[in-house]
C-alpha cells in the first residue's frame, strides 16, 4: 500500500479577528472572555493539527523500492548487495555487508521522492553473526550535502541490533523531510562482521516550493488599506547557503511593524504593536532562535502571537516572549512581502540583503501564499524573478574531526605566471588551528595561515628563526562561513578575508610551492607545527584558480586525507538551546561548551549554584556578624539573590527586609469615597519575599498607627473604614496584633483599650490622640503590600502611620530531620524534576556500615546517593550513558553517630560530590552523550524501591535544587520512620560557633573548633595574637594543592575561563596604628599571590596577581584611612571573576577580576613581614618590608586558621615564626588604643581647661559627690557577684560532664588543625536506634 497522502485540509485553519470589528461590537467584558476562549482554541487547533501530522505517517518507504535506490560505499560480493537490505528480505546473502577494507562503510537509501520520515529499523544479516550495533543517520535532499540527524539532546547515534534477527525500530523525536537517507554503521558485533537490513516509516506530504535568487519578493496584498489581527499564524520551511536575507515583512503607518529575517545565520524577529511613532523610532529589538540556519538543509518556522503574546519556534526550539508597546493587535497597511523588502527606504523599514533560497509551504493566517503565486491569483504581486521548483546549487563541504590529527594534502600545481593561489571557505568555532601549510622553494621557507586567537595570521618562516607576519583583525571563529583568498604572485604575499582590504608583506624573491599543500592540518611526519589540527568545515577549494573535487579525494583519486567527513558540514551549535542557567552567557568550541557566570550570582559549569548563603541563619553558622547580606532563598532554584539585613546580635538571628516608606505618613482629607492608599515595595519581590517567609520560623511586621478623630471599623453595617493589604494582594481588616480574620485591635486582645465598648482605641473617636500599634505575625499574610486610610476628613481628623520592615527569625530547614528505625522503611516524595541538572545537599549520621540516602528511578536512567561502606559515600547516575558512578573516601569512619555533609550535583557538564571538608570530586559528562535524566518512579528517601540497603540513622537539611523537603511532616505518618533526631547536637540552637562542629558524647557534647578560626569550649573566643615590626607567621602547606582539589581521573581538560571553580574565603581582624602595614599574603609555586596590605594613606588595599604575564588586579574597598586604632573586621570571598569585600559590619563592595584563574599549587601564607622575595609589586612588597605593628585575630584562609596553627603547634614543621610573638587580645587593645587617643586629647586641651573661669572648689565638690556614687556602685556590685557566684557553684555539678572535656585550657582542640580534616573522635555508647 502506498503511503498515505496527507491532504491540503489537514493542515490548521485560520482564526483572524478584525480590530474594529472587537472594538465595535463586543464589550468589554465579554472581550477578555472572548481572547481567553480563542486562545484555548488556538492552542488546541494547533494540538490537533500537530498531532494529525503524524497520524498515520507510519507507512513502510523501502520494502517496495527497485534495486537502483540501494547504493553503499562497497560490497563483500553481489550476495551482499545493498539492494539486499530490505527489513526481512533473505535474498542474496540475507542483507548487506561491507568489503573488511572498507574504512568508512554507508548504506543509502533513494525514496524516489522527498518524504516526510518519522521512524527506522534495523535488522541483522540473516541467520549470521553479521549485525550492527549502532550507527548515525544522514539525510539529504539531493545525495551530496548530508545532514546529520541528531535527537532532542544532541545525540546523534541510534541503537541498533544485538543479534541478527530481532527489529530495532527508531522513532524520531522530530520527523525529517528528505529524499535520501545514508546508515553509517558505528559498532558492530565483535565476534562477526557488519550485516544490515533497513525500512524506513513515514509518508508523503503536500508541498508547495518557490526559489528566491535575492532579488526578488512574493507581496500579499489585502482587499482593505490596512488589516488589524490580534492574532496571527505564520508557518513556512525554508533553505539557505545565505547567512542573511529578509523573509517577511510588513508594516503600518501608526507605527507596527513584523520582520522576519536570516541574520548571521540566524532567525530574527522584529515584532511591534505600539502605536506610538516615537517609540517605534527609539529601536529594534529582536527575538533571536535558531543558529547555522545557511546549511542548505530545510529548517521549519512557525510564529504564533495572540495579543502580546507570542511563541517563535525554530526547528525544535521555541521562544516565549511578549511583546513591547501598548497595543495589542498587528495593524499592517496595503501588503506583507515575503522573500524581501521590495521598496528600501520607506518610512519605518531598515535596509536588508533580500532572502536567497527555496521556502515551502508558506502560510500566513491559514492561506497559502505559494499556491496563490503559482496559480497567478490578483492578491499576489511577484516582483523580480520567483521560481516554483528549488534547484539551488549544492556546495559540498567537507568536515575536519579532529583538532589532532584531521588533514587535507591536495598535490600543488605550477602557475603559468609563477607562485601559487589559494581560496576557499571555511566555518568554526575554535579560537585556534592550522588551515593552510605550504612547504616553498627554496627551502627551507614555509609558509602558515592559521587561526590564532580567533584571527586569521599568515606566517612566513625563512631560514633560521626568521620568520614575516601578517595579521587581519577579523573574528573568524563565530561559527559563520568565512571566505578566505591567498596569493603569492608578483613578489609579494597577499591575504584577504570576506572581500576586506587585503593584508601583504613584500617579497625579496618569488616563491614557489614545494610538494604538498595541507590544509586543515600536517601529518607528523611531514612537518612538526605546534599549531592545533583545524576543527571545522571546508568548501570551494581553488588551487590557481581551478575547482578541488572532493569526490575525487574521497575515492582516493586525488591527494590523501585523514579524520575528514566528505559530503556534509557536520557542524553543531552547542549553544543551543542555552544550557547555562541564570542567565550564565554560553561560548563553545567544536567539542565542548563553556559557561561564563559573571554577575550572575551563581558559579559552576552551567552556573547552576548559587554563590550566596539561603540565609541570615547560614550565614550566623559560618561566622558572619550582623551586616546587609544577599541572600538566594531558593539556593541553585530560579529565584535570584536579593539584600537583606542581617541582625545577629540577639539570641535569634533577624532577616529585615525593608521598604520605600521609611518615614511616618501623616493622613488628612481622606474618606471612604477616596482614601488615602499607598503601596509598599520592598527590596525583594514578590516571589522572594513569599520563600523567605515560608522558610522561616517566625516573621512580624510593625504596625504604628495613631489617630485622633480617626476610626478604623466604628461603622453602622461594620465594613472597615480603614484595611490593609496582604502579599498575595487580599483585603484584611484585623489591625496590630490581633489574630486573623478577627476585626480587632491588639488592645482588645490584651483588655486594656481606652473604650471597652470599642475593639479598637481609635474606634472610641476622641479629640485626643490614640495610639493602636501592634505587631502583625500570622506568616501567610505578610508583608503589607499596601494600607488604605478611609476617615481622616472631619474637622480635626488625623492619622499618623508607620508600617516597619518585615522580620523573620529562624531556617525551617536547617534542623528539620527524619530518623530512620527499619531498614524496609523510607519516606517518598515526588518524582525528582532533574533532567537537565539538580543538586542535593543534606547531613546524616548513623551507626550502620551502609545504607541508600536517596533514590529515584526511570525506565532506564536512575539517580542514587548511598553510603556504600562505612567509610565511602557514592554517588551514581545512568542519562543513557552507562552507569556514572563518584565515590569520596574519607581514611574515618563515617558511621560514627557524627552528622557529616553530603552534596552531590549533576549537570550537563560534570557531576560532583563533596562529603565534609574531603576533597571534592568530579567527572566530566561525555562531550556528545545524553543529556536529559528521565525520571518516572517516586523519590525514596532513606530507602529504596526494592525496599533493600535502607538507611538506618538521621537525615536532615534535606534540599535539592534550592527546594527543602519536610521530612518531619512526613515522617509523622510513615511506619519506622520518627520526625526529629536525639541527641544533644541535633537541636536547632547553635551550640557550637565560627565553623565549629558539635560532636556528640556518651554524657553530653564538645565542640570541635579544629575547622575555625575561633576556640574556646563554643568556639566563640577570638585567637588574637600581637606583632611587631620583625614578627611573622607563615603557615606552609603540607603538599603542594589547588585550592578546590583534584578531578577525577576520568575528567577532561576544559576552558577555564567559564568553568573556574577558584574560591577562596579569607577573614581576619586587626588593629594598628601603622602605614603602610603587611597584613597577610598567599603565594604559589608558580608565583601567583593574593596580598592584603594597608598603603601610605591607610587605605586597605586588596592585591590579586593571578596571571604572571598580567598586572596584577588592584582594589580599595575605601579610601579612610582604617590604621586608626580601631578593631576592623575584613573578610574576602572569591568565586571565579567575581570578588566579594566586607569591612566590619556596613561595607559591602563587589569587584570583577580580569581572570577566573584558580591559585595553582599554594605554598604559603605568611602574616605580617615578608622577608624573601617573593615576585611582588613594588609598592607591595614595600609594605611587606615594613612588616604589621599591632594585633591580629581570628584569621581564617578556606579551612586553615593559621594563629590557632602557630599557637598550638610551634615545634611544627609546618609552621614558621619569626620574631616576637605573644597572645593578645584584639578587642581590649583597642579599646586601649582609643583610651590613648582620648588621653592624649585630653592633655592638650588641658591648659585650655585651666584658663576657664570654672570654680576649683565646686569642682572638688562635685568630685566627692561622685566619689561616693561610685562607692556605693562598687558595694553593689560585689554583693550581686557574691550571689551569681554561689549560684553558679550549685550548678557545677550539672554541667561537670561538659566542662571536664576542656579542663586542659582553651586550646586543647586545636592539636587537630594540622590534621585538616580529622575531627575528635571518641569511643562513644549507642544512644538511639
Amino acid at each position: 500500500m502506498p503511503p498515505r497522502r496527507r491532504s491540503e485540509e489537514e493542515y490548521p485553519p485560520c482564526l483572524c479577528l478584525s480590530a474594529d470589528a472587537r472594538i465595535n461590537h463586543i464589550t468589554p467584558g465579554k472581550m477578555v472572555f472572548l481572547l481567553h476562549m480563542v486562545s484555548l482554541y488556538t492552542l488546541s487547533v494547533f494540538s490537533g493539527a500537530s498531532a494529525a501530522s503524524h497520524y498515520n505517517c507510519i507507512g513502510p518507504l523501502v520494502s517496495a523500492l527497485p534495486h537502483s535506490s540501494f547504493q553503499s560505499s562497497s560490497q563483500s560480493s553481489v550476495r551482499y548487495a545493498a539492494y539486499n537490505a530490505k527489513l526481512n528480505r533473505r535474498d542474496g546473502a540475507g542483507g548487506w555487508s561491507p568489503m573488511v577494507t572498507d574504512q568508512e562503510p554507508w548504506l543509502q537509501v533513494d525514496l524516489k521522492e522527498q518524504l516526510e520520515v518519522t521512524a527506522v529499523a534495523t535488522q541483522g544479516r540473516y541467520d549470521s553473526w553479521d549485525w550492527v550495533s549502532s550507527y548515525l543517520l544522514l539525510y539529504s535532499d539531493t545525495g551530496r550535502a548530508w545532514k546529520q540527524y541528531r535527537h532532542e539532546d544532541g545525540v546523534g547515534r541510534f541503537v541498533g541490533n544485538v543479534n541478527s534477527e530481532a527489529v530495532v525500530q527508531n522513532k524520531l523525536s522530530h520527523p525529517v523531510r528528505a529524499r535520501f537517507l545514508r546508515f553509517v554503521p558505528l559498532d558492530w558485533n565483535p565476534s562477526g562482521w557488519m550485516g544490515l537490513r533497513v525500512e524506513v516509516y513515514g509518508c508523503s506530504y503536500k508541498s508547495y516550493v518557490a526559489e528566491f535568487d535575492g532579488r526578488s519578493s512574493l507581496l500579499y496584498r489585502f482587499n482593505q488599506k490596512s488589516m488589524s489581527t490580534v492574532k496571527d499564524v505564520i508557518s513556512l520551511r525554508f533553505k539557505s547557503h545565505q547567512a542573511e536575507g529578509v523573509l517577511l515583512h510588513g508594516e503600518g503607518q501608526r507605527g507596527d511593524y513584523i520582520t522576519l529575517e536570516l541574520h548571521r545565520g540566524r532567525l530574527d524577529l522584529y515584532l511591534n504593536l505600539d502605536d506610538s511613532r516615537l517609540r517605534f523610532s527609539s529601536g529594534r529589538v529582536a527575538v533571536t532562535v535558531g543558529s547555522l540556519l545557511d546549511d542548505q538543509h530545510w529548517h521549519s518556522v512557525h510564529i504564533e502571537r495572540f495579543n502580546k503574546q507570542v511563541n517563535l519556534t525554530v526547528d525544535s526550539h521555541t521562544q516565549h516572549f511578549q511583546t513591547k508597546g501598548e497595543g495589542h493587535s498587528l495593524e499592517v497597511d496595503y501588503e506583507l512581502s515575503f522573500g524581501g523588502i521590495p521598496l528600501p527606504g520607506k518610512p519605518g523599514t531598515f535596509l536588508r540583503k533580500n532572502f536567497h533560497g527555496c521556502m515551502e509551504n508558506l502560510y500566513y493566517n491559514g492561506i497559502n501564499i505559494i499556491d496563490l503565486a503559482k496559480r497567478r491569483k490578483p492578491q499576489i504581486h511577484s516582483v523580480g524573478n520567483v521560481t516554483f521548483s528549488c534547484s539551488q546549487p549544492q556546495l559540498v563541504a567537507c568536515t575536519f574531526l579532529s583538532s589532532g590529527s584531521s588533514f587535507l594534502s591536495l598535490p600543488s600545481a605550477a602557475s603559468a605566471t609563477g607562485g601559487f593561489s589559494v581560496r576557499f571557505q571555511f566555518r568554526t568555532w575554535n579560537p585556534d588551528g592550522l588551515l593552510l601549510s605550504v612547504p616553498l622553494n627554496p627551502e627551507p621557507q614555509r609558509l602558515e595561515l592559521q587561526i590564532s586567537n580567533t584571527q586569521l595570521r599568515l606566517t612566513l618562516h625563512s631560514s633560521g628563526q626568521q620568520k614575516s607576519e601578517v595579521s587581519t583583525g577579523l573574528r573568524v571563529s563565530d561559527g559563520l562561513w568565512h571566505s578566505v583568498s591567498l596569493d603569492t604572485r608578483n613578489l609579494r604575499i597577499s591575504v584577504t578575508v570576506d572581500g576586506e582590504p587585503c593584508s601583504m608583506t613584500e617579497l625579496w624573491e618569488q616563491v614557489e610551492s614545494r610538494g604538498n599543500l595541507y590544509f586543515g592540518g600536517c601529518p607528523a611526519a611531514d612537518c612538526q607545527i605546534p599549531t592545533p589540527s583545524f576543527q571545522g568545515c571546508m568548501r570551494l577549494l581553488f588551487l590557481n584558480g581551478q575547482p578541488t573535487n572532493l569526490s575525487h579525494v574521497q575515492q582516493g583519486l586525488l591527494g590523501n586525507y585523514h579524520e575528514l567527513q566528505f559530503d556534509t558540514c557536520n557542524m553543531r551549535d552547542r549553544c543551543l538551546p542555552n544550557l547555562c542557567e541564570h542567565g550564565g552567557r554560553c561560548s563553545q568550541t567544536w567539542s565542548s561548551f563553556a559557561c561564563d557566570c559573571s554577575g550572575t550570582g551563581y558559579s559552576g559549569a552551567t552556573c547552576h549554584n548559587s554563590i550566596y548563603e539561603s540565609s541570615c541563619e547560614a550565614y550566623k553558622l559560618i561566622g558572619s556578624s550582623s551586616g546587609f547580606y544577599s541572600i538566594d532563598p531558593d539556593g541553585s532554584g530560579p529565584l535570584g539573590p536579593t539584600q537583606v539585613y542581617c541582625n545577629m546580635t540577639e539570641e535569634k538571628v533577624w532577616t529585615v527586609v525593608t521598604h520605600n516608606i521609611s518615614a511616618q505618613v501623616i493622613v488628612q482629607s481622606s474618606s471612604p469615597q477616596k482614601p488615602h492608599i499607598t503601596i509598599f515595595n520592598y527590596s525583594a519581590s514578590a516571589e522572594q519575599l513569599r520563600a523567605i517567609v515560608s522558610g522561616s520560623e517566625q516573621c512580624q511586621q510593625e504596625m504604628v498607627y495613631n489617630c485622633k478623630k480617626s476610626r478604623l471599623f466604628n461603622t453602622k453595617d461594620g465594613s472597615p473604614l480603614s484595611w490593609w493589604l496582604d502579599r498575595e494582594g487580599e483585603k484584611r481588616s484585623y489591625w496590630g496584633g490581633f489574630l486573623p480574620g478577627v476585626q480587632q485591635c491588639s488592645c482588645s486582645l490584651e483588655e486594656n483599650c481606652i473604650d471597652m465598648n470599642f475593639f479598637c482605641n481609635c474606634d472610641a473617636d476622641t479629640d485626643a490622640w490614640a495610639n493602636d500599634t501592634g505587631i502583625l505575625s500570622y506568616k501567610d499574610h505578610l508583608p503589607v503590600s499596601q494600607i488604605v486610610i478611609g476617615d481622616t476628613n472631619r474637622t480635626g481628623s488625623k492619622a499618623i502611620y508607620h508600617i516597619g520592615p518585615l522580620r523573620c527569625y529562624g531556617d525551617k530547614s536547617i534542623w528539620n530531620a527524619a530518623s530512620f528505625y527499619q531498614e524496609s522503611s523510607y519516606l517518598y516524595f515526588p518524582t525528582l524534576q532533574a533532567e537537565l541538572s539538580s543538586d542535593i545537599s543534606f547531613y546524616f549520621k548513623t551507626s550502620a556500615p551502609s545504607g541508600v540516602f536517596l533514590e529515584n528511578l526511570g525506565l532506564k536512567d536512575f539517580i542514587r546517593v548511598e553510603l556504600s561502606s562505612p567509610s565511602v559515600v557514592t554517588f551514581s547516575f545512568d542519562v543513557g550513558n552507562g552507569p556514572a558512578v563518584l565515590s569520596v573516601k574519607s581514611h574515618l569512619p563515617l558511621n560514627d553517630r557524627q552528622w557529616h555533609y553530603v552534596r552531590a550535583e549533576r549537570n550537563v557538564r560534570e557531576a560532583s560530590l563533596q562529603v565534609d571538608q574531603l576533597p571534592l570530586r568530579f567527572l566530566e559528562a561525555p562531550a556528545d552523550g545524553h543529556l536529559r535524566l528521565r525520571l518516572s518512579s517516586q523519590l525514596f528517601i532513606g530507602g529504596t524501591a526494592s525496599l533493600q540497603r535502607g538507611f538506618l540513622g538521621c537525615i536532615r537539611t534535606l534540599t535539592v535544587n534550592g527546594v527543602s523537603f519536610d521530612l518531619e511532616e512526613r515522617a509523622r505518618m510513615t511506619p519506622g520512620v520518627s520526625s526529629g533526631c536525639p541527641g544533644y547536637c541535633s537541636g536547632s540552637s547553635s551550640l557550637c560557633h565560627n565553623r565549629g562542629r558539635c560532636i556528640e558524647k556518651s554524657n553530653g557534647y564538645i565542640c570541635d573548633c579544629s575547622l575555625s578560626a575561633y576556640g574556646g569550649t563554643t568556639c566563640n573566643q577570638e585567637v588574637s595574637v600581637s606583632f611587631d615590626r620583625e614578627s611573622s607567621v607563615t603557615y606552609t602547606f603540607q603538599e603542594p594543592f589547588s585550592v578546590m582539589q583534584n578531578r577525577s581521573s576520568q575528567a577532561t581538560s576544559v576552558s577555564t575561563e567559564s568553568s573556574s571553580r577558584a574560591r577562596e574565603d579569607v577573614a581576619f581582624s586587626f588593629v594598628t596604628s601603622q602605614r603602610p602595614a603587611m597584613l597577610l599574603t598567599v603565594s604559589t609555586f608558580s608565583h601567583q599571590y593574593i596580598a592584603v596590605i594597608l598603603a601610605k594613606n591607610g587605605s586597605l588595599q586588596i592585591w590579586y596577581h593571578l596571571q604572571t604575564e598580567r598586572s596584577p588586579d588592584v582594589f580599595s574597598p575605601v579610601l579612610t584611612n582604617m590604621a586608626d586604632g580601631r578593631l576592623h573586621r575584613i573578610r574576602v570571598h572569591r568565586v571565579g571573576k567575581n570578588l566579594y569585600i566586607q569591612i566590619d559590619q556596613d561595607i559591602h563592595r563587589k569587584y570583577t577580576l580580569s581572570s577566573d584563574a584558580e591559585l595553582i599549587l599554594i605554598r604559603s601564607l605568611t602574616l605580617g613581614k615578608v622577608t624573601s622575595n617573593e615576585n611582588l609589586n613594588e609598592e607591595v612588597m614595600h609594605a611587606a618590608s615594613k612588616g604589621f605593628i599591632g594585633c591580629l585575630s581570628s584569621v581564617q584562609f578556606n579551612h586553615v586558621a593559621p594563629l590557632k596553627a602557630a599557637l598550638t603547634n610551634r615545634g611544627s614543621s609546618l609552621v614558621t615564626i619569626r620574631g616576637p610573638l605573644v597572645q593578645s587580645n584584639c578587642g581590649a587593645l583597642a579599646e586601649s588604643t582609643s583610651h590613648t587617643l582620648q588621653d592624649q586629647a585630653v592633655t592638650a586641651n588641658k591648659d585650655n581647661e585651666q584658663l576657664s573661669n570654672g570654680n576649683q572648689k565646686d569642682l572638688a565638690v562635685i568630685a566627692g559627690v561622685v566619689t561616693a556614687v561610685v562607692f556605693i556602685a562598687v558595694c553593689a556590685l560585689a554583693v550581686m557577684s557574691r550571689l551569681l557566684y554561689q549560684q553558679r557553684q550549685a550548678k557545677r555539678s550539672t554541667s561537670s560532664s561538659i566542662k571536664e572535656e576542656h579542663r586542659q585550657g582553651v586550646y586543647t582542640d586545636y592539636r587537630t588543625e594540622l590534621q585538616l580534616h580529622n575531627p575528635i573522635r571518641d569511643n562513644m555508647k549507642e544512644y538511639y536506634i
